[in-house]
């Protein structure tokens, strides 16, 4: 086994440190969300906290951990006698993003069941992370069927699976923490609630301790057990102290001036529902412990509104978390009495802390893939500067050529869904009609590979036939592997949706873009609801460009949208092709993916030689290939040229104009595409 980095070894990041020590301390307060860029020490700082964890002592011979003090009544193993106990270090178990539910939740052995009629069942991870970490790297990748299982059982603490007739239930308590880089999409806001605590971290920008984390890195990569051996000190006061804070919790007294600090934070910071509450009465209580008191101060209050709070005040994907610590201040002043502010950081306490007094060294931390900080693909860029007065006026058809300053997008609103005919395959999502892993049963198949969903009838129905054949002579069936059949069920998928946007100066009308970018910003959020990726391509003066990847980052995408500028002249070929591009791409990286184009432009094509037959051509690439579009007709005036319905009928799909662009139009061109493609899955 690998040595790991100390825990006591990282530099800064208290916060982070303060969060997963509360949680070692009192696991009530439920888990920590890691938030932060990529190469800030994130998983180091949570593995290296399962090396500070007390030994558990547990039913020798049981999977499922019982603890020989109290075992599980209900444990699959039990009942449990007074057998022998042993102590082991307590687990962090990993959980891989595209893990399986059987994986995550264990599986049954379904020939067993059939044939024997016992239920043989294999532990998954929530089993063997009882009494332990369950860590979950990416957490925003994974798919939601298993966040809804893995915030289950973390809220409940059992595992329950209810699979063909066959029950089985087993303790599964634990610390959950996980981690993951907003710039790769956000958790739905009820998931993030689910986090009882979530903390952001970043890269110093001290050289000092930057120096200071490569100093420590390079000296534990020379040498693993040599370094771990000069922190082994710190770790185990450290240690002493989670213990000595845990024997404590059960004493510390939460009254009731805290308790109205609390409520009156939580209402007026407006948060939903009462958990909040509830975790910030965990989290001061675990404070209070951790801290060596037996009273809950309003420091505490404080401190565990800091950590509790900012992520569930997000209204939408683009509000940034965080919280007015004047407001915090002001509240807790107003309802609270007078007392000294704690010391709650990890070396704080009553003996000071530092590696002399128990608490965790104010130094720590290292970047796992390097302490460069990269700008991610679809961030914004810096808008270019408006030319000097009395600068000549750059050339028509030019790249930059009278260029306007970014307009301001409308106000976003509610869409309904949009969807692309047929049936899918593509990723688990909420938008198109897909044969998935989770919905509702459409029929039965032979099994491809590893038996996920069976099909019980089916599985029945194909061994019947056998049955005197295979001398069956009891009352079970004689179920073969060839016999066994998989459910084939129907749900949901996530979809790419691309917009391709016209920035020429035809489009530079304010209200015209300010509503273009109102109704893709809209878009945008129905995407992160329905776990869509979305792309953006935008063409003005002689060329078009990939302003935004295929992301499922709200926040990146916003961003970007926000600083389009306009002006120029209009390559509608150029945006075609560029969008042609990506698509052909993203079918090589993730060909279940299906994709929907969305252009939005007033159909003038004037940039380049013969830019009308051009833009024709370049769409009928899109037609060739099946990609199904809609074309916002942003043409405006008296006289209209009709230029966007001619471009709608070479790419295969339907025309709106840009007074129609509202939720109910957008939703009804989909269907319309629907209607006009006809084309199934």
């Amino acid at each position: 086994m690998s040595t790991r980095y100390p825990f006591t070894a990282v530099v800064g990041m208290d916060d982070l440190r303060l969060a997963l020590l509360l949680n070692a301390v009192s696991p009530a307060v439920g888990g920590v969300l890691v938030r932060g860029e990529k190469g800030t020490a994130k998983s180091t700082a949570v593995r290296a906290l399962a090396d500070l964890l007390p030994e558990v002592s547990v039913v020798a011979g049981c999977r499922f951990s019982c603890d020989p003090a109290a075992p599980d009544p209900g444990c699959p193993d039990g009942p449990h006698g007074t057998g022998a106990a042993s102590a082991r270090a307590a687990r962090m178990v990993e959980l891989p993003v595209g893990a399986s539910e059987d994986r995550l939740v264990g599986a049954l052995d379904i020939e067993r069941a059939l044939a024997e009629g016992v239920k043989a069942f294999e532990p998954g991870l929530l089993a063997a992370a009882h009494r332990g970490i369950l860590y979950v790297d990416e957490v925003n990748l994974l798919h939601d069927h298993l966040i809804d299982l893995l915030l289950d059982a973390a809220a409940m603490g059992a595992s329950y699976v209810e699979r063909e007739g066959v029950s089985v239930r087993h303790a599964a308590r634990f610390l959950l923490v996980g981690t993951m880089n907003p710039e790769e999409g956000e958790l739905r806001p009820q998931l993030l609630d689910r986090f009882g605590l979530t903390v952001e971290v970043a890269a110093s920008r001290e050289p000092e301790q930057r120096v200071e984390v490569v100093r420590r890195r390079l000296a534990y990569d020379d040498d693993p057990a040599g370094f771990a051996a000069r922190w082994a000190g710190e770790e185990a006061a450290l240690r002493e102290r989670i213990v000595a804070a845990r024997a404590l919790l059960p004493s510390v007294v939460l009254g009731d001036t805290a308790l109205r600090q609390i409520a009156a934070t939580c209402a007026a910071f407006e948060v939903d529902g009462m958990r909040a509450d509830i975790v910030m009465a965990r989290t001061a209580t675990a404070l209070a412990a951790w801290a060596g008191r037996t009273d809950v101060t309003s420091g505490d209050v404080r401190q565990a509104a800091l950590l509790a709070l900012p992520h569930r005040r997000r209204r939408n994907p683009f509000d940034a978390p965080g919280l007015d610590e004047d407001k915090l201040d002001e509240t807790l002043e107003e309802f609270g009495d007078d007392d000294p502010d704690p010391d709650p950081g990890p070396g704080g306490g009553p003996d000071g802390g530092g590696p002399g007094g128990g608490g965790v060294p104010p130094q720590g931390g290292e970047p796992e893939n390097g302490t460069d900080r990269e700008t991610p693909e679809g961030t914004s860029e810096e808008t270019p500067a408006e030319p000097p007065a009395g600068a000549p006026a750059p050339a028509p058809g030019a790249g930059g050529g009278s260029e306007q300053a970014p307009v301001k997008a409308a106000e976003p609103f509610r869409t309904k869904v949009l969807s692309v005919p047929g049936l899918g395959e593509g990723a688990s999502g909420r938008r198109s009609r897909a044969r998935t892993e989770h919905g509702r049963t459409t029929g039965a198949r032979r099994p491809k590979g590893t038996l996920t969903k069976l099909h019980l009838a089916a599985t029945v129905q194909a061994a019947a036939p056998h049955q005197r054949a295979r001398g069956r002579s009891g009352a079970g069936l004689v179920v073969r592997r060839d016999d066994l059949r998989q459910a084939t069920r129907e749900g949901r998928e996530g979809n790419l949706v691309l917009f391709a946007v016209d920035a020429s100066g035809s489009m530079a009308a304010r209200q015209r873009m300010g509503a273009v970018k109102g109704a893709v910003l809209s878009l945008l959020l129905d995407a992160y609801q329905r776990r869509d990726k979305v792309g953006l391509v935008t063409f003005r003066g002689a060329s078009a460009e990939l302003a935004l990847p295929p992301t499922s980052s709200v926040d990146a995408a916003a961003a970007r949208l926000e600083q389009l500028p306009t002006g120029g002249r209009t390559p509608l070929a150029a945006g075609l092709l560029k969008a042609h591009d990506v698509l052909r791409v993203e079918r090589l990286r993730d060909p279940a993916r299906r994709p929907l184009l969305v252009v939005v432009t007033d159909g003038r094509a004037t940039g380049g030689p013969e830019p009308v037959a051009l833009a024709a051509r370049a769409a009928g690439l899109h037609a060739a290939e099946g990609t199904a579009s809609v074309v916002v007709d942003c043409e405006t005036g008296p006289v209209r040229l009709g230029m966007a319905a001619e471009l709608a009928r070479a790419l295969g799909g339907t025309a709106v104009t840009l007074d129609e662009l509202r939720a109910d139009a957008i939703a009804g061109l989909v269907r319309d595409v629907r209607a006009t493609t006809g084309r199934a899955a």
